[in-house]
């Protein structure tokens, strides 16, 4: 059966004319939209919020932001991601405390306009990573006007994913912060594409009613909308389908 909605689904994607793929046919599932960047890219389908994020803190990321997340805020967009897996070397590769420099100059000005959502961090139990370099971030940023965590997972089963979400909540709260975003996840065998449609299936059947469940999590979105992924050929497949039903 299908769910009549859902207010926490999103739609990961760099292709926005993809969305409308995984939007058709499934009751206005989809609530919520991003694409690691600060700029919509193309047209949302009617009742899909697209969410903009500041990727990293170089110029090819700053230069254009202020004018793109007001272009996004104008739009409707209530919520603002920070960087992209700071803690990781290959992405947006910011020590907690440049993190916390930049996230004030950058991001907090918008927190009366609306609610900020941290960097998102991987789910790496290394010193210096995941949520310990969350930790080492909020230790530096309390006047950042953080609201939500955001946090990527991957992994090998539900019951992993289950253990992780659940620490980041309780983190989280640590920092008086009542929601968690879980801005991507999938099993680690599918982080290049599909590898067994039949296991990421089983696997989205199995912990989407638990995410929807955690009142906390108030967001999540699988990695991600392209072929390969949640569609073939431009078209929802088999695994889009049991992440939309």
């Amino acid at each position: 059966t299908k769910r009549s909605s859902s207010s926490k689904l999103g739609a990961a994607y760099n292709d926005a004319t993809l969305v409308s793929a995984l939007v058709d046919g499934t009751s206005g599932t989809v609530a919520w939209s991003y694409n690691w960047g600060s700029a919509v890219g193309g047209d949302m389908p009617d009742g899909v919020e697209y969410v903009p994020m500041l990727w990293g803190a170089d110029s090819t990321y700053t230069e254009g932001w202020a004018t793109a997340v007001e272009t996004a805020l104008d739009s409707g967009s209530a919520y603002i991601l920070g960087f992209n897996e700071p803690d990781m070397s290959s992405q947006a590769d910011l020590s907690a405390s440049e993190a916390a420099e930049y996230y004030l100059e950058y991001i907090t000005p918008y927190s009366g306009d609306a609610t900020l959502v941290s960097p998102a961090v991987t789910s790496s139990s290394t010193s210096g990573e995941g949520l310990d370099w969350f930790e080492e971030f909020m230790a530096d940023c309390g006047s950042c006007e953080i609201s939500a965590l955001a946090v990527h997972w991957y992994g090998d089963s539900v019951s992993e994913l289950k253990t992780f979400i659940t620490e980041a909540i309780t983190t989280a709260a640590d920092y008086g912060i009542s929601e968690v975003w879980l801005t991507e996840f999938a099993l680690s065998s599918d982080e290049d594409g599909i590898s067994d449609a039949s296991t990421a299936a089983a696997f989205l059947e199995e912990a989407i009613p638990w995410l929807e469940e955690q009142d906390e999590l108030t967001r999540y979105s699988y990695f991600y909308v392209a072929d390969g992924y949640l569609l073939t050929d431009g078209v929802i497949n088999s695994v889009g389908e049991s992440y939309t039903s």
